[in-house]
Formats: C-alpha cells, structure tokens, sequence
C-alpha cells in the first residue's frame, strides 16, 4: 500500500477550477453518418453530386441541383456492441433500439430555362446527427489501482489534506456547501465522499525525526467492475436556401439548429484489500449525469461544374462554429461496506445539492472546412469523394455570463486534435429503377496521445497547480480512437414515390478508465505509475429505410 506525504504535495500553490472535460466537448462536437438511406448507403460522399436532402448538412450547395419538389422521411434500428478486455477478463454487452432518423423537403422553384438563375431552391431538414443509445459493461483485477486513491489524490491536490481539514469533512453536518465553498482551495465532492465513507484513510505516524507527520491513504483494488447506459442523441435542424446559375454554378447556405439530449447513468463497483492482502469489504460508486441544451451554426456551400460537357463536379463548404448553450445536471451515491468502518454507510450526493448539481455554461465547437469532387458515367454510376477536417483543440468553453472557463479550455488545448473525415462513396444503376450503392468512411481519433481526465498538472502560464474536474463525481473515461464505416445500400425509383435502404457497420476501439490512480514522486507532480486501461471493441450495426416521392 503506498501513503502520501502532504507536506510534499502542498508545498505547490493550488488553484481551484471547475471543468468541463475534453470527453464532454469531443462528445458533443462530434457527428455520425446519418440521414436517408442514398446518403448513408454512399457513404455520405454526395457533396458535390447533390440532389439528395441530406446534403443540407454538409454541402449546401446540393440542394440546388433538385429541379423538382421531394419530401422524404427515414427511420430504422440500431444494434451498438462492445467487448472489452481488461485484467484477463472479457466481458460483451449490446443495445438495440428503433430509432427515427431524418424527414425533410425540398421547395423547388425554377425561374427560367435560359436566364441566368435558373433555380430557387428552399429546403428543410431533420437528421439526427448523434444517437447515444448505448451500453456497455467492463470488469477485471486492479492489481492493486484502486479508485480510493484518486479520492485521496483529489483530496490531497485541493489542498484539503491536513488532519484539521480531514476532520472537518468527516464531522460536517453539510460539508458540499458549508465547508467547501468557503474554502481557498477545490470542491473535490469524489474525494470527500471517499473520506466520509472509510475510503480514504487519514492517520498520523512519528517520522524519521519523531515528528508526527499526517498521512492519507486509499486502499488496494482487487476487482473492478464498471456498467453504463446511456440515451438520448443531437437532433438537428437544417434550414436551407440555394439557387442554381446556368446550370454549372450552385450556391447555398444552411442555417442549422441543434437540440442536445444526452443521460448516462453509470455504476462503479470494487473490492478492497488490506495491505497484507486480506478482504477490507467493497463499496459500489453510481452516478447520474445528463447535458441538454441547444445550439446553432451557418454552413455555406459552392458547388461547380468546369467543363461545360462533362458531369465532373466539385465543390466545398465551410460551416461555423456551434454555439452552444448547455446544462448539465449530475449527482451520485457512494455505498460502503469497509471492514475498517464500523458499519456499512452511504454518501448521497442529493442530500447536499437539492438534488442535483446544476451548470449552466456556452460551448463552442471548432470551425469545419469539407471539399468533395463527383461525377457520372454514361448514367449508369456515380462516384463521389470528400476530404472534411475540424480541429478539435479549438472548442472553448464560457460560464453562463460569457467569462472563460480556462481549466475546461486548457483541456481541450492540450488533450484534443485535428480530426480528419475521408468519405467514399459509390451509386450503380442496375437497372432504370433499381441501384446499388457502396461507402466507406474513415475518421481520425480527436483524442492526442496520452489524453487523461484527473492527473494534476502545473500550469506554466501561472505556476499554478491544477487539478480538472473537482465537483464531477464520474471518474471514467475512454480514449477512442480512429473510427472505420462501411455502408451498402439499394434504392428503387418509381415516376413519383422511391424507397431506399442501407446498412451501416461502424467499428473502432477505445482504452477505458474505470478511474485514473497515480503513484507520483516526491515533488507530487512526477508519474511515476498509473492504473491500466482497459481495451474496448466498439462495434454498431444499422438498418436505414426512407421513403419518399418526388414531383
């Protein structure tokens, strides 16, 4: 069992901040291939061919290459699976669930055959552009890690690791609200329910010198088991206007809407051992946490057709930043059977924060540039490519007056990246009404090297040390990495009504942490060792349907 000597963590000025994380911004700021079934079915590589709704949301200046009014609407299921692998142990779990994907239409209004604007074109969209419906469930031996370390780390790194301050947090009859917002220090809730249920150890020892010094102390981990369930999705709304110049010029411009529903309840459950390896009982960490919220961005698209007798097209868009304006609300229960303690205890969160913690904050998602290039043969197939790319380190956060939550913005800065999208896609006419369609898209991780959730860091901008996300209480976290999608599809086309369906395989991998414990040196900034991750197979299967007319 390792113990931390405070005198060696305090010797370093402290800095409370409250933070967002990185996981939260990559989660909100990223988008899957969704939309009717001809987009999915190509890949969503359609930018530059058009005619299809979906593209509303990427290259605006699609919508200008209808001549026809379309109404269209798209529904399907989902199956998310994943299968991880941690301390010898693996554990699947799955998640199947109906999901209503798209309905939109297009306003055709054509102005003339030989005058320059040929085309007015109006359009409205709904997608959903993230489905978070998901499960997942992962279980091994800890070797030792345990989540009652980072409690004492949390505890220790606010500056709160003194016996004076350890025995305030034990005997305060409202220590979430009375004791800690008065303090200079953090709000580390985790680690001040890991102290009042026996979790973290605080006693006073004599030192080489005979000295009493004060030491804190977590227990060790023997097994670990972590299950969670989350729901909901970012339903968006397109709002479109385009026109068409003589036929070979297409512009467009989408204002997008954005409503964010996301809920996570998740369990953490461990046993413990005393350092001579014997049983000290187990404890059992739920927490519950949503963000809702909505935002809005502009997109703008320019679509060409350079040769005057070949269907080759290109095109590109850019789209602004979204801004955000969200909510979150969590709060969690902490239930103890320590051996140590002298009976079983539980922390409920909600008897302090009536009942949940609630923020209020602005997000803002980093600028996208997308280019894409199509073209048809003989009529019979289509091909279509496209190159997007996003830089992830940009997203900033704002508290609800607009001041920076620096913590959060330094998170995203030193932890996300550039993400990079390549779509392909293909259509073939197998017969006048019938096609098959073919995608892939490939889409780098936002994640850098090494991303970590709670590992103190010295700002160099103020010497400062800090620690992310004191008041959250959901230690987990994954670092997920490129993600691969393959799609097929087949469409019917009648004079007016036309149906279509897709497959969608999305499979990638992510390290997950149940929690982070690190064994640091002497100057409590060094880590020297750190709990390992466990190895996640994420694998989603969809089936997509759309039906509409067109006239």
């Amino acid at each position: 069992m390792k113990r931390i000597n405070i005198l060696a963590v305090l010797s370093m000025s402290l800095s409370t901040l409250f933070a967002q994380t990185q996981y939260d911004a990559a989660r909100i700021t990223g988008t899957e291939l969704n939309g009717t079934a001809r987009f999915v079915g190509m890949g969503g590589a359609m930018g530059a061919l058009g005619a299809d709704i979906s593209v509303i949301g990427t290259n605006p200046a699609g919508i200008a290459l209808f001549r026809s009014y379309n109404v269209s609407t798209s529904f399907g299921f989902n199956k998310n699976m994943t299968t991880s692998t941690f301390g010898g142990t693996k554990v699947s779990d799955s998640r199947t669930k109906a999901s209503y994907d798209q309905i939109g239409f297009v306003y055709s209004n054509k102005i003339g055959n030989k005058t320059n604007l040929r085309f007015l074109n109006f359009g409205f969209n709904y997608h959903k552009a993230a489905n978070f419906n998901r499960q997942m469930t992962s279980k091994g031996a800890l070797n030792g890690s345990s989540l009652s370390w980072q409690m004492t780390d949390m505890i220790i790194g606010a500056g709160l690791g003194t016996q004076n301050y350890y025995d305030d947090i034990l005997d305060a009859g409202n220590p979430y609200s009375s004791l800690i917002f008065g303090q200079e220090f953090g709000h580390p809730y985790l680690g001040f329910m890991g102290v009042r249920t026996g979790l973290v150890d605080g006693y006073t020892e004599k030192d080489e010198s005979g000295n009493d010094q004060f030491y804190m102390n977590g227990w060790d981990g023997n097994m670990g088991e972590y299950y969670s369930r989350e729901e909901g999705g970012i339903n968006q709304y397109d709002f479109n206007m385009s026109f068409n110049v003589q036929d070979r010029y297409y512009f467009g411009v989408t204002l997008g809407v954005y409503d964010v529903n996301y809920n996570r309840y998740s369990s953490y459950s461990e046993t413990l051992t005393l350092n001579d390896g014997t049983d000290n009982g187990n404890f059992t960490l739920n927490n519950w946490f949503s963000t809702s919220g909505t935002g809005y961005d502009l997109k703008f698209g320019f679509i060409a057709r350079p040769f005057e007798y070949s269907p080759f097209r290109f095109g590109f868009a850019i789209h602004t930043p979204v801004w955000y304006m969200l909510t979150d609300r969590y709060t969690s229960t902490l239930n103890t059977d320590v051996l140590t303690m002298p009976e079983p205890y539980t922390e409920n969160l909600s008897d302090y924060l009536n009942p949940d913690y609630v923020w209020d904050y602005r997000m803002r998602t980093p600028w996208k540039f997308n280019v894409n290039m199509g073209t048809t043969f003989s009529g019979v197939l289509a091909v279509g490519a496209e190159y997007e790319y996003s830089d992830y380190s940009y997203i900033n956060y704002k508290d609800y007056n607009g001041y920076e939550l620096s913590s959060s913005n330094v998170a995203t800065d030193k932890y996300l990246k550039g993400v990079h999208t390549l779509k392909l896609g293909m259509e073939a006419m197998l017969t006048p009404s019938f096609s098959f369609r073919a995608g892939y898209n490939y889409v780098t991780s936002a994640f850098k090297e090494g991303s970590v959730r709670y590992v103190p860091n010295v700002d160099t901008m103020t010497d400062k040390y800090i620690w992310f996300d004191e008041t959250r209480t959901d230690p987990e976290y994954h670092n997920i990495k490129a993600r691969n999608t393959m799609t097929l599809g087949l469409g019917y086309r009648g004079r007016i009504v036309y149906a279509d369906v897709a497959y969608k395989y999305d499979f990638y991998k992510s390290d997950f942490f149940m929690f982070d414990d690190y064994v640091f040196a002497d100057d409590g900034v060094t880590v020297l060792e750190r709990n390992k991750s466990a190895l996640i197979d994420h694998n989603r299967h969809q089936v997509l349907f759309t039906i509409g007319c067109s006239f």
